[in-house]
């Protein structure tokens, strides 16, 4: 398979996933607060996403069964992509204002069925694409989930008014089964290695050495910015943006920027060496979420906010895409799914902490403090990865080595 072909058939499948949760982290805290939802409670919301969290316990079941006749990846994430259109169709016919635990129950489904399917499509990911094509290839993959985040988090935040809780669920469930079509097309090729790994592949993970320094950089790094941005949605609604407005600024031109960012930073860690652009990205990315700080404290002008957006969203596109590159390269192919799974359910475990936690925070100290505080744990947050960096100096792992 050619080096465009791989990119355009893992963006279809990451922009898949990509709208799922597009729709759970940007459109749904807006919609929540709008509801009169507290704080609390819309930061405690983000716990729907504990199957991103939890989904490395059933990755060996996805590493070791499927179809070696329809593709050993294959043969999930086609099922799961059309279960996922189903549950949209379901969730079409619940009405959110009369029945909020039914619509909170749909996007946990939701969210169990995207995160499996990330795990096979990690490990595809992981398996067909060459060490130096990961740069770039992490760049589509970061860049395509976000557009699909721009579609179902800040596209349908805007025609929402028009189109309606019904027709929002049907249109994602259209879009999702579009992209279907690709992967049903696929002839994956068959594993290298013929050997499936059993439940023991937890235990030679985590045996590997220096992967307890590597996960806790790996956890660290993405925290701050999680607890900064957690309460974004919610403050922009409470100094009295519509969802609308919401939707332009964060899940179109936010996100457009973050695509942006994705593929630069992409393209920046093939040509200048991951730990160099890992490093620099961070710090950027502690000053977008301290730029919040300035709208807080009160200058809201239109061009400011949308000035702030980009800049964030272009500065967690690329740290993203570096991290994302990292976490590839410490994978093995035998294990590809599980090994990429548990780094990334690292991720998002800390990172759901962060969100969640972040409501207490803007509600005792206040928007602009919270989002400096925020900033603060951004550069606290690149500490554990200076200490693994500086272990992988010394030869006492090799993971994440390359340059």
């Amino acid at each position: 398979m050619t080096p465009a072909g791989k990119l355009a058939l893992l963006a279809s499948l990451y922009l898949a996933q990509g709208m799922p949760y597009g729709f759970f982290s940007q459109f749904l805290p807006a919609m929540l607060r709008e509801q009169g939802v507290s704080l609390e409670g819309v930061g405690l919301a983000s716990l729907l996403a504990l199957p991103w969290a939890l989904k490395f316990a059933w990755a060996p079941l996805v590493d070791r069964h499927g179809s070696s006749r329809f593709g050993h990846r294959r043969s999930w994430i086609v099922p799961l992509q059309l279960l996922t259109v189903v549950t949209l169709l379901a969730l079409s016919l619940v009405e959110p204002s009369v029945d909020l635990q039914a619509m909170l129950l749909g996007v946990l489904v939701l969210n169990f069925l995207a995160s499996t399917q990330d795990i096979a499509t990690d490990g595809l990911a992981v398996t067909i694409l060459a060490p130096q094509e990961r740069g770039l290839g992490n760049g589509v993959q970061v860049a395509a989930y976000r557009l699909g985040m721009i579609l179902c988090g800040g596209v349908l935040l805007i025609l929402y008014p028009w189109l309606g809780w019904a027709r929002v669920c049907q249109c994602m469930a259209g879009a999702i089964a579009l992209t279907t079509l690709p992967i049903a097309g696929f002839r994956e090729p068959p594993p290298e290695v013929q050997e499936r790994p059993g439940l023991a592949v937890f235990a030679e993970f985590f045996r590997r050495p220096g992967m307890g320094s590597w996960l806790i950089a790996i956890a660290a790094f993405k925290l701050g910015e999680a607890f900064g941005v957690g309460m974004l949605r919610p403050f922009f609604i409470d100094v009295g943006l519509g969802l609308a407005d919401i939707g332009w600024l964060t899940g179109t031109a936010g996100f457009i920027a973050g695509l942006v960012g994705a593929m630069v930073g992409g393209a920046f860690v093939t040509s200048f060496g991951r730990w160099r652009c890992l490093f620099v990205f961070a710090a950027v990315q502690a000053l977008a979420v301290a730029s919040y700080a300035i709208a807080a404290a009160g200058w809201r002008d239109g061009w400011v906010l949308y000035a702030l957006c980009t800049f964030e969203h272009f500065a967690s596109g690329m740290a993203t895409a570096a991290l994302f590159t990292m976490m590839m390269d410490a994978s093995r192919p035998r294990t590809a799914g599980t090994d990429y799974t548990i780094q990334a359910s690292v991720v998002v475990l800390a990172t759901g902490v962060g969100a969640s936690l972040s409501g207490f925070s803007a509600a005792n100290f206040g928007y602009t403090d919270h989002f400096l505080i925020a900033a603060g744990m951004c550069v606290l947050g690149t500490l554990p990865a200076v200490l693994h960096w500086r272990r992988v100096r010394r030869g006492e792992t090799e993971l994440a080595n390359v340059p």
